[in-house]
């Protein structure tokens, strides 16, 4: 994946990758739950691309889609895809089901922040 960033902003976009998994470790170690861990983790990555994005005057899906990779359920995928290989149906299925609820847990986070923060400017020029 090429990005085309260049000096401070692959800092930057570097500073929220880890931002990112380390809410992610520390919000699971509280709530044990990995849902609900992704689900705070990319809120918080999400805040962050949007105002590191105007500060350094980049579209904000390019923050967002670097810094969300440590939260890709690439590893789930590969392990689901390697019991289906070795015809473990219902651990393929299950491992299958969880990289879909990460997926979709993740691009719902990703669409409330994109809206609140439409509402949030839309409101701005408002008043």
């Amino acid at each position: 994946m090429r990005s085309n960033l260049k000096g401070w902003r692959v800092l930057l976009t570097g500073l929220g990758g880890g931002i990112c998994y380390a809410s992610y470790l520390i919000i699971l170690h509280y709530t044990e739950s990995v849902l609900l861990s992704v689900f705070l983790a990319i809120i918080l990555v999400c805040i962050y691309s949007e105002v590191v994005a105007r500060m350094v005057k980049t579209p904000v899906s390019v923050f967002v889609i670097c810094v969300i990779i440590p939260l890709v359920p690439g590893r789930t995928m590969y392990y689901a895809m390697r019991a289906y290989i070795s015809s473990d149906m219902a651990l393929a299925s299950s491992l299958i089901f969880e990289t879909l609820m990460i997926a979709g847990t993740i691009s719902i986070a990703i669409a409330v922040v994109a809206s609140a923060t439409s509402l949030v400017l839309r409101l701005q020029q408002r008043f």
